[in-house]
């Protein structure tokens, strides 16, 4: 036999409970706006041009135009069109940029955790390092929000072996690390249950359009041809779609004139979507827990 992780079972999306979204929906659409902070010139890093030397102002100055414009734009953005956001937050954010997530708060958008930086991995910490990492990061966005985060996506989506039951242990609701199922299931954690919320891959920028070059208008394409098929796959199973973002990523300007004709084709279609927060998607299977497998 392979070895597998042991966090579920297999269980085929044709072998689901039959349940509808709030307002009689069959799809979820929550988006997710990771808003990153690196260090500079150090750490891990994600580049538009790679191969450069230190100190590495190029991709640098290309990283942190996600907070100081791509995030603000993308914010208004989504407010012209109704769109409530769930923003994957490194806490650093608020030491170099906390208006943001000031604004973010103001306009009644969740705030989740993305882990204290993207310059460092939780994969190969020791479990006291990984404690550490997390509590940091959960306990700067309760103290800013008012609130503990709900939601966690853990930096690079590492983990190490026992990070589920860290992420359990530390009060969360939801996980976005695993995005194996169109629908949230159940992970088994030694501290419980755990919800898996689907966190696109495909329908990811950083993945599209920087691993994948895709241009901006095949990525809103992407998206228009994700949300109709999976409404159609919704006729009889309740799904969701997590559509994920990166501020210096679609904050760019000719990718956002893009971005909008694929959110005025989502409100076309809201007959047929739960537009929603992560949170929220969370709450409605926590309410009855055998709505997930």
């Amino acid at each position: 036999m392979l070895k597998t992780h042991g966090r579920y079972a297999h269980r085929s999306i044709e072998d689901r409970p039959r349940f509808r979204w709030p307002g009689g929906k069959g799809l979820a659409l929550y988006v997710a706006l990771n808003v990153e902070q690196y260090a500079f010139g150090e750490g891990l890093v994600e580049d538009l041009v790679p191969g450069g030397t230190q100190p590495d102002v190029l991709n640098n100055a290309w990283r942190e135009y996600g907070t100081r414009v791509g995030a603000w734009r993308l914010l208004r953005q989504f407010e012209r069109h109704g769109v409530p956001l769930t923003v994957l937050l490194n806490s650093a954010v608020y030491d170099q940029a906390p208006d943001f997530p000031a604004a973010c708060r103001a306009l009644g958008h969740e705030i989740a955790c993305h882990g204290r930086t993207n310059s460092e991995s939780q994969a190969g910490l020791s479990e006291a390092d990984e404690r550490t990492l997390i509590a940091e990061a959960t306990s700067r966005i309760a103290r800013e929000e008012g609130v503990a985060p709900e939601g966690w996506l853990g930096p690079w989506l590492s983990e190490t072996a026992r990070t589920p039951e860290l992420i359990r242990r530390a009060g969360y609701r939801y996980i976005m690390d695993w995005g194996c199922d169109d629908q949230p299931i159940w992970l088994l954690t030694d501290a419980g249950p755990l919800l898996a919320m689907p966190y696109s891959q495909e329908i990811n920028d950083s993945v599209a359009i920087i691993g994948r070059q895709a241009s901006a208008a095949e990525f809103a394409d992407m998206i228009i041809d994700q949300v109709d098929q999976m409404i159609a796959d919704a006729a009889d199973t309740p799904l969701v779609f997590g559509l994920a973002l990166h501020a210096n990523i679609m904050g760019q300007p000719f990718r956002r004139r893009q971005l909008d004709r694929a959110l005025a084709h989502i409100a076309a279609r809201a007959v047929d979507i739960w537009i929603t927060r992560g949170a929220d998607i969370a709450a409605f299977v926590h309410q009855d827990p055998s709505r997930a497998v």
